[in-house]
């Protein structure tokens, strides 16, 4: 199984100024949470056991949220607040490593996976989107089902995608299948955001990756586009065009994608979460229940 994942967090989320403009986006809450505990939850349910994370300038806070903060732990004790200490320790973080490197320069998703070569090393290994995160509440088993179909395949690249519509495929990389779909099938070609007209699907990549280590040498190979980014999207082109095995599991059925990349999907997501909390939805429920009758009746 894969144990190892690169998790890029070095993005300046412009999108979501002026939020974002002294915490990282990957701290921003969602309900009761950052994002990125979020996506770190659904990575140690999924059996990954060491976690890099690819940070940039001002992305300190993320180490201090994955850090132990004895203080904290010693007021709490204290005050005998057990159930925010229970809080606190999620569940598998006491088991998992982590780790970080920075990426210098803002040169892609692509540039990004780079900085991760040496913690790869010669295995296969998991990127996942800071800033996205699968199932309601971070319940998703799309990584577990990748890295199945990654081993027993042989392959040397898996990808998570999701039905779009079609007039939304301008903002994804959308994937080339090789004939039919089912639950997973053969790609054989990416573009990155295509017109709806010049789409080869509706199947948007979903933020979750895993491959072998000879997508380093793909990279390497990539040439940066026009804005001088490195696209991932191209070297797994390349993996296809050589003939590799790159294969699709797509996100099952009820399985949402939460992309939180601008402020309607941190809207959206937020108000989704919080409605889904054990302890506070119901009565979140009733208040925004509250607030649209009168907006309604204005």
């Amino acid at each position: 199984m894969i144990k190892s994942a690169v998790v890029p967090v070095a993005g300046h989320g412009t999108r979501l100024l002026p939020a974002t403009k002294s915490q990282p986006k990957e701290m921003l809450p969602v309900a009761r949470k950052p994002i990125v505990q979020y996506v770190v939850e659904e990575l140690v349910a999924n059996g990954i056991e060491q976690v890099l994370f690819i940070t940039g300038r001002n992305k300190t806070s993320i180490e201090n949220h994955f850090d132990h903060d004895p203080e904290l732990t010693r007021a709490l004790n204290e005050s005998n607040k057990k159930e925010l200490l229970e809080e606190l320790d999620f569940k598998g973080y006491n088991d998992t490593k982590f780790f970080y490197t920075r990426q210098r320069m803002q040169k892609g998703l692509g540039d990004a996976i780079l900085c991760g070569e040496n913690f790869a090393g010669e295995m296969p290994f998991l990127v996942a989107l800071g800033d996205s995160i699968l199932g309601l509440n971070a319940d998703s088993k799309t990584v577990a089902n990748m890295a199945e179909l990654f081993v027993s395949k042989r392959a040397s690249c898996v990808i998570a995608v999701e039905e779009v519509p079609h007039a939304e495929t301008r903002h994804y990389g959308i994937v080339r299948p090789e004939g039919k779909t089912g639950d997973s099938f053969r790609v054989v070609d990416l573009v990155e955001k295509p017109d709806s007209k010049d789409a080869p699907s509706n199947l948007a990549i979903a933020g979750r990756y895993i491959f072998s280590p000879l997508i380093f040498d793909m990279i390497r190979r990539v040439k940066p586009d026009k804005r001088g980014e490195i696209q991932v999207t191209d070297a797994i082109r390349l993996l296809c065009e050589e003939g590799k095995r790159v294969l699709a599991v797509k996100l099952p059925p009820g399985e949402k994608r939460y992309d939180i990349g601008n402020f309607p999907s941190y809207f959206e997501t937020f108000v989704e979460f919080a409605l889904a909390d054990p302890v506070y939805g119901e009565k979140f429920r009733a208040v925004l229940h509250d607030i649209l009758g009168q907006s309604k009746s204005k």
